[in-house]
C-alpha cells in the first residue's frame, strides 16, 4: 500500500505503458478546470456590471423624482405670479370673457 502511494507521489502513473490514457484524461480534466475558472470569471464580471446599472438607475430614478417635484413647485399658480410681478405682469383681477361668434351664411 505504501508502495503504490509513494509511486503515485512520484508520478510513476505518467510514465508507466498506460500513461497515454492517463494524460488524455489529466489534459481533459485541465480544460474542464480551465472552463469552469473562465466561466466563473464572466458570471462575477456580469454580475458587477448588473450592480453598476442597478446603482445607475436608482441614481436616474432619484434625479426623476427631484426633476418632478420641481416641476411641480415651479408650477404652482403662486411661484408664477411671484416671477411675473418681477417683470410688471400681474393675474388679471377680473374673469376672462367669452366670446361668442354667430355664423351667418
Amino acid at each position: 500500500m505504501a508502495a503504490k502511494f509513494y509511486d503515485f507521489l512520484r508520478g510513476g502513473f505518467l510514465t508507466n505503458q498506460d500513461a497515454f490514457k492517463n494524460w488524455k484524461f489529466m489534459l481533459f480534466v485541465t480544460g474542464l478546470a480551465l472552463f469552469m475558472i473562465w466561466t466563473g470569471h464572466r458570471f462575477e464580471s456580469k454580475v458587477h456590471y448588473m450592480g453598476q446599472l442597478s446603482d445607475e438607475v436608482n441614481e436616474l430614478r432619484s434625479e426623476y423624482v427631484d426633476g418632478q417635484r420641481q416641476l411641480m413647485f415651479l408650477q404652482m399658480e403662486s411661484t408664477v405670479a411671484s416671477r411675473l410681478k418681477e417683470t410688471g405682469i400681474a393675474p388679471p383681477k377680473e374673469p376672462p370673457y367669452k366670446i361668442i361668434v354667430n355664423r351667418t351664411n
